[in-house]
């Protein structure tokens, strides 16, 4: 395993290798370099290598450290949302729910789901056909008569006794063969208990169950692709297309037969100056190592563990190192990354990249639902990148590229003085960076001096600015305010030796309306006032309001925490341990607000005459 850094110690690129002597000299000894690798070399300064005991850990040490690290010279993949599920619970009598987040080996899962639509659909027709319970336990223990879902024939009632265990039980497997694809069988044995019921003279049970079956045949024929796919299965489609120097790759995802829908991915990355994208092979391997590939996976419960990768994989491009091409990816080693994912998924995992039957029409639709995603990415960042330009245009940057342009953004919030917090949100790269988004709690000044609030976050900010990097300078400071907030900007960077060039006020118009603000500056330009037609106010707007979201959010959390502390301290012989011991047991400030006196007194560590007063002072 290598990697390279520039001089500035920031890191340029994760790679491995077989030999590592011979791959790392390449680079500097080929005089037939890709543009993008020879712009790569030229920066870099050192490398560090580490050994590993297998090209299999050297996969996965790779792929974590693209993740963590996000070289600018490797293919990334972002998404910071956990795929959502259909759960089932261990419940004698089983919830059905959507669910994200860490997976209980004691309930079911069925998925992924590309999106939370395809799940509260699937959740829906699950709820019509075979009637199962969605209610929290807590709610189900407590029932004493059916509920509104029972009424519209949504759920079956068990809660009050109108099933058994066994014929809950047996919705509930009905219900799991149709999650997984098995339609017909579910059909065929719902058929059977009918005309058993109705042999038996049950015809209300037998019309319940005809009812269920047309239901199903309904859901069936209004989803054409499920009869079509009958026992497919589960697939995942994974398409890449490009257009104008821009990669995305679309994932289908197809369970039980059915396709849930697409998901796109736009890789970073990729672009460089002389226009060069990499294969397709290599932007597949590493899509699929860092979208199927886990971290580690939880020894201590086997069976806690979702699995992402279903059984076969459809590419609309064969993979070099899992192909008979003879020109193996160099640092790929050609059987690694398919055992891993044979290792991680507990079967073997098969690749078609020219795929027939229903399998075809489902990559052609991956490609055409790529193309449509790719075309839409471009015309949003098109009209981004022209907000931008009228910007840099406007306020006369210097700067040889977009991708240089860098703003900071700076608010204050408080509620009359309280709970100030103050906002710095960043733009950079034509896009906002949340990761880079920063709060400042604003202490030691007089409640409600917004100008005190700006210097002191300013100053924080921009203390240490002469060691940080070149791309992490702004070209332009959005201050929220007017005339007072850049004064008092100007004073903080003519302090620190900073160009106060790069401050720009940023002040409400008349009724607070959006297009009437005027851009006010530090350097004695004159006031600008764009107009609501003006591209260049509109990023500015837009950078403005993300400031403002995110220091009211964090204010609201702070002022909650500072009252809910605030109230019981104000309680004499409330000390710190009584009331961590009042807020664990009743969940907290409502909590205790909501409990009797004699509750309260309950509570370890407090008196009945302590509980009277609290109970005094929360009412």
């Amino acid at each position: 395993m290598y990697r390279f850094f520039d001089e500035a110690g920031h890191i340029l690129y994760v790679g491995k290798a077989r030999n590592l002597k011979k791959r790392v000299s390449s680079y500097f000894q080929s005089k037939q370099l890709s543009p993008r690798i020879a712009l790569m070399v030229g920066k870099i300064a050192r490398y560090e290598t580490t050994v590993t005991r297998s090209e299999t850990e050297a996969l996965i040490l790779e792929n974590n450290l693209i993740k963590e690290l996000a070289p600018p010279f490797n293919i990334l993949f972002r998404d910071d949302k956990s795929y959502p599920y259909v759960m089932l619970t261990g419940h004698q009598f089983p919830r059905l729910a959507s669910y994200r987040g860490k997976v209980d080996k004691r309930n079911h899962y069925f998925g992924p789901f590309p999106n939370s639509w395809a799940v509260r659909n699937s959740v829906q027709i699950l709820q019509k056909v075979f009637r199962l319970r969605t209610c929290e336990d807590s709610v189900f223990k407590n029932r004493s008569r059916p509920c509104l879902l029972h009424q519209i024939h949504r759920c079956s009632a068990p809660c009050v006794g109108r099933l058994s265990v066994d014929q809950y039980g047996q919705d509930v497997a009905q219900a799991a063969r149709f999650l997984e694809g098995d339609h017909s069988r579910v059909l065929s044995e719902l058929e059977i208990e009918m005309h058993a019921h109705s042999e038996a003279m049950e015809f209300e049970m037998a019309a319940v169950l005809r009812d269920r079956i047309t239901d199903l045949s309904s859901v069936l024929q209004q989803q054409s692709m499920d009869t079509v796919a009958e026992g497919e299965g589960d697939v995942d489609v994974i398409a890449i297309a490009q257009m104008e120097g821009m990669v995305c790759v679309n994932l289908a995802m197809i369970r039980g037969g059915r396709h849930l829908g697409d998901r796109a991915y736009f890789p970073k990355g990729l672009r460089t100056t002389s226009g060069e994208l990499p294969s397709p092979p290599e932007i597949l391997e590493a899509f699929i190592a860092q979208h199927y590939l886990e971290e580690k996976i939880d020894e201590s419960e086997p069976g806690a563990t979702t699995n992402l990768i279903p059984p076969v994989l459809v590419l609309n491009h064969a993979l070099q190192s899992i192909s008979d091409d003879v020109s193996k990816l160099s640092d790929a080693p050609p059987e690694d990354l398919h055992e891993l994912l044979n290792a991680q998924a507990g079967r073997k995992i098969t690749f078609l990249h020219q795929p027939q039957g229903q399998r075809r029409h489902w990559l052609a639709m991956a490609e055409g639902n790529a193309k449509i995603a790719l075309t839409k990415r471009l015309v949003e960042t098109g009209g981004q990148l022209a907000r931008a330009r009228a910007l840099a245009d406007i306020l006369a940057l210097d700067i040889e590229s977009l991708e240089q342009l860098r703003i900071e953004c700076f608010d204050i919030s408080h509620t009359s003085g309280e709970a100030t917090q103050a906002s710095c949100v960043v733009y950079a790269k034509n896009a906002m960076q949340s990761s880079e988004y920063r709060r400042f709690n604003i202490n030691d000044i007089t409640p409600g001096d917004d100008y005190a609030a700006m210097r002191q976050v300013l100053q924080r900010r921009y203390a240490n600015f002469q060691e940080l990097p070149v791309d992490k300078i702004p070209q332009v400071i959005l201050i929220d305010g007017g005339k007072g907030q850049v004064e008092m900007a100007r004073q903080v960077l003519t302090e620190f030796g900073m160009d106060v060039g790069l401050i720009v006020g940023v002040a409400k118009g008349e009724g607070r309306k959006v297009g009437l603000e005027t851009l006010i500056f530090a350097d004695g330009r004159p006031a600008l006032e764009l107009g609501i037609d003006s591209a260049a106010l509109l990023l500015v707007a837009q950078i403005r309001d993300e400031a403002h979201r995110f220091a009211i959010t964090g204010m609201r959390a702070k002022r909650a925490k500072a009252r809910t502390v605030s109230r019981l301290e104000e309680i004499e012989g409330i000390g710190a341990k009584r009331r961590q011991k009042l807020l664990a047991r009743f969940g907290g400030l409502k909590g205790v607000a909501n409990a009797s006196i004699e509750e309260i007194a309950s509570v370890e560590g407090v008196s009945l005459t302590l509980a009277e007063q609290i109970y005094r002072q929360l009412h």
